[in-house]
């Protein structure tokens, strides 16, 4: 049986090696919470809202051939009975200005039938504002 760690594992892996996005485990009525005080800071109430509002403008930030990636699954806890995983992650891309944007981050996963349905995220703001600064490619 597969279980919510697995997809979650998974889904880094191939996020990781280009080989998939992971709004690929993302149900489309997921809710996602930014924490903190960044410029995307706030509760998205679908995962369209939140592919438009923060991811998309975030990947448009980096560089074709240097695009936003983990390089290190530092952790990845479940709670089964909570149908949750908990995974903190470094992060890594090449900007389209040619600087590095680098950052840990810490995701909270609920699932509903294998897919994320409540999402919480926590990270470096400063660094991440810094990042929204550069203009997104066109």
């Amino acid at each position: 049986m597969t279980t919510n760690r697995d997809i979650v594992t998974r889904a880094f892996a191939d996020w990781s090696a280009g080989t998939g996005a992971i709004s690929d485990i993302f149900a489309n009525d997921m809710r996602w919470e930014v924490v903190g005080n960044s410029v995307v800071a706030g509760t998205y109430q679908s995962a369209d809202e939140f592919l438009t509002q923060a991811m998309r403008p975030f990947n448009a930030r980096f560089d074709a051939n240097g695009q936003y990636r983990p390089v290190a699954l530092r952790a990845i806890y479940e709670d089964a009975d909570a149908n949750t995983v908990i995974a903190v992650f470094d992060g890594a891309g090449v900007t389209v200005t040619g600087s590095t944007y680098e950052n840990t981050y810490a995701w909270f996963l609920t699932f509903r039938d294998g897919k994320v349905v409540d999402g919480t995220a926590f990270f470096d703001s400063l660094a991440f504002n810094e990042l929204w600064k550069i203009p997104p490619a066109s």
